[in-house]
Formats: C-alpha cells, structure tokens, sequence
C-alpha cells in the first residue's frame, strides 16, 4: 500500500470519526475509501469495522460529560447492541450484501422523519405515559437498539442515525445526552462484530490501522464541534446526513 492510499484512509478514518461522533454514518467515507485502494467489498466492509472502532470509543470519551448518571441504561442497552452487533458480523459473512439495500434506506426515512417530529412524539409520549412505564420503555428500546446492532455488525452507514432518533425521543434529556449514548452503542455493537472479524474473518490490518488513526482524532473532533451546534441545527444537520446516506446506498 502507498503513501498516497494511506494518507487517503487516514484523512477518511477523520472525517468518518468526526461524522460518527456528531451523528453517525461515517462509514459512507470510508467504505468507499477502501473500496478505492483495491479492497474487494466484502473485506472492505470487515476492515472499515475494525479500522471505525477506535473512533467510535474516542467519541464516546469525548462525550463523557453527557453520559453523566447514564452509567446503568448504558450497560443494559450496550450488551443489546452488542448481542445485535455479534448477530450482524455473523449474517455479512453468510448473506449477500443486497439483502439490506431496500430495507436500509426505508429505515434511515424513517429515522429521519423521527428526528424532526421527535420533540412533539416525546411530549406526547410523557403525557400519556404513566408512572411506571420506564421497565417497559426501555424493554422495547432495548430490543430496538439489539436489531440496530444487527445492522451496525452487517454494514453500519446511518446507524448513528437511526440510533440517536430512537434514543432522542424514547429517553429524557437532550438530544446531546442522546447523542452521547449512541456513541457508546454503536461502538459496542462495532466492537462486538470486529471481535467476530478477528477471530473467523481475514482483515487488512495495514489500511485498518490508518483509518483507526484518523477516526481517533476525528472522535476528539466531532466531541467539540458536536456539542457546540444548537437543537435545530444538529436535527437539520441529521436530516441531510441521513438523505446522503440515503442516495450513496441506493446510487452504489
């Protein structure tokens, strides 16, 4: 591998550090990254898992503050992301990548029509919610955020996404807070399935290491400039990252 591809995969492992830390769907940078350096796609997608992880957890460190008293939610949800995480590794190793490629871009429509409505869907929520309605909420989001890990483990691009929309309007808090918890998420979901990879599956470790490099430094990034942009901002921002993710999945 030369200079030139390593120095393309480091600069894509930032921006896709960046964009997963902020909202998610990083991987549409570098997916296509390594595809271009000569990967075949199957290795690709293996490789883009490994190489995304650190970045995830950078992401995740860097929005520690927001995670405050998160501690228990986090692990409940985490272990469902992560079993959902195992289950997708298992599936891209067995199935054609095509199986998702109708069923993904109804899901991020969705999530993005969630993110905009989600201020009034939460309040409608909580009004007619009662008071000990939280075990069975977060039951469900639980089995909702282990069937998100199933696609984080198979693909990935757009699962911040669909995450954060399920978080934002099922959990109290901002969508920062929400946000926070995603990261967490979707690295145990990346690292459950890279587990996977590294035990059964071939990996190029060269091109893996450059884009872990740059999605470190660019999960540092996305912490500072993340929660910095205000509410409205941040879901418009969502919206037009999930139409991208959108186009890119059903144009290659």
């Amino acid at each position: 591998m030369t200079w030139y591809e390593l120095t393309l995969l480091l600069v894509a492992g930032i921006a896709a550090g960046t964009i997963n830390t902020v909202v998610g769907s990083g991987s549409l940078v570098t997916f296509p990254a390594l595809l271009s350096v000569g990967l075949p796609p199957v290795l690709a997608n293996v490789t883009n898992n490994v190489g995304v992880l650190p970045g995830n957890i950078s992401g995740a460190i860097s929005y520690r503050r927001e995670l405050s008293g998160s501690g228990r939610l986090a692990w409940r949800l985490g272990v469902a992301s992560a079993i959902g995480g195992v289950a997708g590794a298992l599936l891209l190793l067995v199935l054609p990548q095509e199986v998702f490629t109708w069923v993904v871009p109804a899901l991020i429509v969705l999530a993005c029509v969630l993110i905009v409505a989600g201020p009034r869907i939460k309040t409608a929520i909580a009004s007619r919610a009662p008071a000990d309605a939280t075990g069975r909420v977060s039951g469900r989001l639980a089995t909702g955020v282990g069937l998100t890990g199933v696609y984080g483990g198979y693909f990935g691009a757009a699962q911040g996404v669909i995450l954060l929309s399920a978080l934002s309007i099922a959990l109290p808090g901002s969508l920062q807070q929400a946000n926070a918890l995603k990261n967490v998420l979707a690295a145990a979901a990346n690292g459950a399935a890279a587990i996977v990879f590294v035990s059964i599956s071939d990996i190029h470790w060269v091109a893996a290491g450059a884009v872990a490099l740059g999605a470190v430094i660019g999960g540092q990034v996305g912490g500072r400039v993340g929660r910095r942009i205000p509410d409205g901002v941040y879901r418009t921002t969502i919206v037009v990252i999930g139409a991208a993710a959108i186009v890119h999945i059903l144009v290659f």
